[in-house]
């Protein structure tokens, strides 16, 4: 063996869904603005250095908030071997101890997120993004009973990771639509 790392495009992962949660546009107008305001009133009665110098403070520091929580990514990814794995934040999921997935609505978000949710459950989730998909785990290598993540199309996030399992994942989305 060389010591050379093997780097060839065949081993690396095919990316078959990927999901970017931006924050919502009025959240940094309104961010921009409260910084705005805030350097107005300093700089009230004083040099006009103040008002900007204060501007630039608070307003790097809505606009690095607001790009940390823009920066989470959902990704769904094959590897030479065929499996699929689901990632964000560091976290990856491999399709294989997925038992069991579920595409909640809107309308049941609520729920999912309040008392019935497990503390040791693995979330991905944004408050501004409506729906989520939730993949229950089979691994008893693992204390998380499942994953709440965040979605936009929760169905072809389903769909792309877990195919197998689509028409039971949706069955709540279209009793909801029912």
């Amino acid at each position: 063996m060389s010591g050379e790392k093997e780097t060839t495009d065949a081993n690396k992962p095919t990316v078959l869904y990927q999901e970017k949660h931006h924050a919502p546009l009025w959240w940094w107008v309104f961010g921009l603005a409260v910084a705005l305001l805030i350097a107005a009133q300093v700089q009230h009665n004083r040099e006009p250095v103040w008002g900007v110098v204060t501007f630039v403070i608070f307003g790097g520091a809505v606009v690095w908030f607001l790009a940390s929580l823009s920066s989470a990514t959902v990704r769904v990814e094959q590897d030479p071997s065929g499996e699929r794995w689901l990632t964000s934040k560091g976290a990856n999921l491999p399709a294989s101890v997925v038992s069991r997935s579920l595409a909640i609505p809107a309308s049941a978000k609520q729920s999912a997120m309040g008392r019935q949710l497990d503390p040791a459950a693995f979330l991905i989730y944004h408050g501004w993004v409506k729906e989520l998909a939730m993949f229950v785990l089979d691994d008893p290598d693992d204390p998380t009973p499942y994953w709440l993540v965040s979605s936009r199309d929760p169905e072809a996030l389903i769909r792309t990771f877990v195919p197998e399992q689509v028409d039971q994942a949706l069955s709540l989305v279209r009793e909801a639509e029912a």
